[in-house]
Order: structure tokens, then sequence, then C-alpha cells
């Protein structure tokens, strides 16, 4: 990567920003600002419809982001380096609980002000997000049933039938696992990937011989493995706060049921067995 100059200008003092570019500024060309200040297209001329549509995008990047810290996880576990995984675990920690703010701002929307656009919003929906949808397979929460809603951009379709098909974070610890030479089932390890994770007894099991012994590296995994589930369950308990809150029980506006559909999404705790072996310590 080419090293920017920081050599100030001969007509400037050296605690004086530039402020005379070509074109724009490299800030804007490296953030796009500009662009992001334009992506905020109303649909109606309601106060309560910008901090909606702002924050439901703040949400997206923060989607992103997420994923793209777990894929690294993944990599690294790939490749033994645990390193290398807890520091990306760590991240994504700190970006979730960024996500999890987002919901603040938006505690003051009453159900009156929310139905000032509800109906504006047609069949849009926060379940037809892609990245979320990705963020869930990484989590193994996997459904080629909710592949439907994309088949409209093949390419993005693509992108999330292989993320479908990829092991998830939970598969590449388990196989990490299994390479320390824990007794983790052939059969979990080979798996069909595009299904949900079911919990298993083996499983359990190990986590409950790796919980009974002293500090290890396994439990500094499982720790921070824990906290990325915990750190994702708040974020569905706040989403489902929001709904009941701004509509009660309606139905949502891509056709699900809303509380109840919202009620089993956080009943889903990632990294099952990491949860029920501490009954078992």
């Amino acid at each position: 990567m080419r090293k920017r100059s920081r050599t100030p200008s001969p007509d400037r003092a050296s605690d004086e920003p530039k402020l005379t570019f070509v074109e724009g500024t490299p800030y804007d060309a490296y953030v796009g600002a500009t662009k992001l200040a334009t992506m905020q297209t109303l649909f109606t001329d309601e106060p309560s419809e910008m901090p909606f549509l702002v924050v439901s995008q703040i949400m997206e990047l923060y989607f992103g982001l997420i994923c793209w810290e777990w894929k690294r996880t993944i990599e690294a576990l790939r490749d033994d380096d645990l390193d290398t995984a807890l520091q990306a675990l760590k991240r994504s920690c700190s970006s979730i609980d960024g996500l999890n703010a987002a919901w603040l701002s938006l505690s003051w929307m009453t159900p009156r002000e929310f139905n000032t656009f509800r109906a504006d919003l047609g069949e849009a929906s926060g379940f037809q997000s892609a990245q979320y949808r990705r963020m869930e397979f990484l989590l193994g929460n996997k459904s080629r049933q909710m592949l439907a809603a994309h088949k409209g951009n093949p390419e993005l379709h693509r992108d999330l039938a292989e993320a479908l098909e990829s092991p998830s974070l939970y598969d590449e610890t388990l196989a990490w696992l299994g390479r320390r030479g824990f007794a983790v089932p052939v059969d979990v390890l080979d798996r069909a990937l595009d299904a949900p994770y079911e919990p298993s007894d083996e499983v359990e099991a190990v986590w409950v011989t790796i919980y009974l012994n002293e500090p290890t590296p396994e439990i500094v995994l499982a720790e921070a493995l824990t906290d990325v589930a915990q750190r994702i369950s708040e974020w569905k308990f706040w989403h489902l706060t929001a709904v009941r809150r701004t509509m009660g029980n309606k139905e949502g506006t891509g056709g699900s049921s809303g509380v109840a559909w919202l009620e089993r999404s956080l009943a889903k705790m990632p990294f099952p067995e990491i949860w029920t072996a501490r009954s078992q310590v």
C-alpha cells in the first residue's frame, strides 16, 4: 500500500489542515461520505421515516462488518491460528455492541409514529436482508427456504447459496477440536452443511470435558463464542422489543407473524452445546 506524504505545504503552518484539493477531498474519496448521504430515499414526508431508514442502513453496514470478521475467524481456524481467530471474534463483539446500540436511536418511536409511514413500506421487511441472512448462515442457522426471497438477484442469490453450503463458525470450531484430538463424532463433522445444526450429546460431552479442565485454549475459544452468542441474542431481544413497542402483535410487513416469528428466532441459541454443557460442569 502506497503511503501518502504528510509533509505540509510551504504556504501554510504545520498545524493547519490542508483545505485545497483538486477533486473533492481524500476523506470523501475513501469513506464515500457524499454517496452515503444521498442513499436515503424517503417514501413519505413523515419525520419518523428518516431515522428509521438511517438506523436500518447503519445496521446493514454492521451486518456486513460482522460477517467480514466471522469469515476471518473461519479462515484462521482452518489454519489452526487461534490467536487470529480470537482477535476477529473480539472485534466482532465490539461491532455487535454498536449494532445493539443502534436500537436506542429508535426507542422514542410510538405506534402512531411508526404507522405514519409503515403502509408505504409495502412488503419490505428486515428478514429480507441478505447481509442478515448471511450472518445467520455463519451462525449455523441454515435454511434453504430463505434463499427464495433473493431469486430476483441472481448474483446475490448465488452468493447466499454458497454461504448456505459452507461451514459455519461452529462447524469450523468443531473441526478444529477434532484436529486437536477431541472426540467430535464423524457424523457431525461430515454433516450436510446446508441443513440447520442439530445438537449432539457427544458434542456436549466434549464441551463438558473441556470445561472441567484447567484454563485451556479450547475454553478461551468457547468463551469468545459465548460472547458472540450472547450479544446476538441481545440484538434479537432488542428487535423483538422494538416490534412489540411499535406494532404489538400485528402481522409483519413481509407477511411473517411478527412477534411470534421473532420469538422463535430468539429461542435459537447459537453454539447450543457450549450452553447446555454448563449444566454438567
